[in-house]
């Protein structure tokens, strides 16, 4: 069964990278001509569901539960790749550090899942309303692995030893759990834009300053997962990635939209290097001339390259999987052995891959990961009093 679901993970990730090239205009001919026309249309239909169910919950028709604490999302309009991660992170500490008792609910995407069979029994007798959440951790210690959490609430958890993390689909289930079972008084919800059973007192929107909003077109054509114009629904907006040049034309753009928002830009910041399995940390330094393989699973592969690159590493080979891939043994030892014979002295991944990492009892070459880290350069100050606010009313 294990087997079986492996080719169909792995053939799922083949038609994922077809369907990418064929949004992104990579995939050339009729065929694929036919296919973004076709998608196109899909994603008329998709804007409109979405712009009904926004209007069904602006009537009262569908209502939001109301769980009596705190509960702010971060989340953005795209799919992937706005780094929405490190923020999280950050939002959560600053919280916690002014004396919330913090839970961040996450839906766990792309997380190892019991076989199909299962979850079909599942839902036919109503389980997964009966069923508790997944607590990754109570904010006191770690309790699963990235295998059963998935990477990114894994990550959190990992790296946030006061908060507590809890994975479920249903996220109302997950916060009234964190409420009663774990004592929680302010709620994050991670990837929570498009959350509306749920009701959020400040939405935070991430905007990545290298690609706003795609090709500007809705899924299944583009990767926008609501029209641009909705914007509008965030309290706070951040511009990620930024160069520092203060995003004048994106600014004026998102003014348009929201005039009421907060914006602050900020970008993501390498800060040192850390042994996958020995946890040995090292100072950037290193990397300054050191001929590394490079290894990746993330929206953006380009970004992670390039800051190796600005840090002095000279990136022998960069192998790129699709987002959130599981790696396996065997992938991790043609690593290795490709690695080895280009003459590479390191391989390199990132945080968020590490986590996926199989453990290895070969280790012919050092394995690191990049730990990247979140600098605001403008709006700190409205963000530091969102958080008073927040924290104190």
């Amino acid at each position: 069964m294990h087997e079986r679901e492996a080719r169909v993970s792995q053939r799922l990730e083949q038609l994922e990278s077809y369907l990418l090239e064929v949004i992104d205009g990579r995939r050339p001919g009729k065929r694929a001509a036919l296919l973004r026309f076709f998608l196109r249309q899909l994603s008329r239909l998709f804007s409109l569901i979405v712009q009904l169910r926004l209007r069904l919950y602006k009537w009262g028709i569908l209502r939001p539960h109301m769980l009596g604490c705190q509960v702010l999302s971060v989340g953005n309009l795209t799919v992937g790749g706005t780094g929405k991660t490190p923020i999280v992170e950050v939002f959560a500490r600053s919280l916690q550090e002014q004396g919330r008792k913090v839970a961040i609910l996450s839906r766990g995407y792309k997380r190892i899942k019991p076989p199909l069979w299962d979850r079909i029994k599942a839902r036919l007798t109503f389980q997964p309303f009966k069923t508790p959440p997944l607590v990754v951790s109570d904010g006191k210690r770690l309790l699963l692995d990235s295998v059963i959490s998935g990477d990114e609430p894994f990550m959190l958890a990992s790296n946030l030893p006061n908060v507590a993390v809890l994975v479920d689909k249903n996220r109302v289930k997950a916060g009234q759990y964190a409420i009663k079972k774990l004592g929680c008084d302010t709620l994050v919800l991670d990837d929570g834009f498009q959350y509306l059973s749920l009701k959020h007192r400040l939405d935070i929107v991430l905007i990545d300053r290298t690609n706003p909003f795609g090709n500007r077109h809705v899924l299944p054509r583009g990767l926008l997962r609501e029209p641009i114009r909705n914007v509008r629904r965030a309290g706070f907006i951040f511009i990620t990635k930024s160069n520092g040049d203060g995003a004048p034309e994106l600014k004026q753009q998102l003014r348009e939209l929201n005039p009421d928002a907060e914006i602050s830009e900020c970008r993501h910041c390498a800060r040192h290097i850390q042994n996958v399995y020995t946890g040995e940390r090292k100072e950037l330094s290193f990397l300054k001339g050191l001929k590394v393989a490079a290894a990746s699973a993330i929206a953006v592969p380009q970004g992670f390259e390039d800051e190796l690159k600005r840090q002095g590493a000279e990136v022998l080979h960069h192998k790129a999987y699709t987002d959130h891939h599981r790696f396996t043994q065997q992938e991790i030892l043609n690593i290795i052995n490709h690695a080895i014979q280009i003459g590479a002295q390191a391989i390199l991944t990132t945080e968020k891959d590490a986590v996926r990492f199989p453990f290895m009892e070969r280790r012919d070459l050092p394995i690191y990961f990049l730990r990247v880290e979140i600098e605001m350069l403008s709006g700190s100050e409205a963000f530091n009093e969102w958080i008073g606010r927040i924290c104190f009313q």
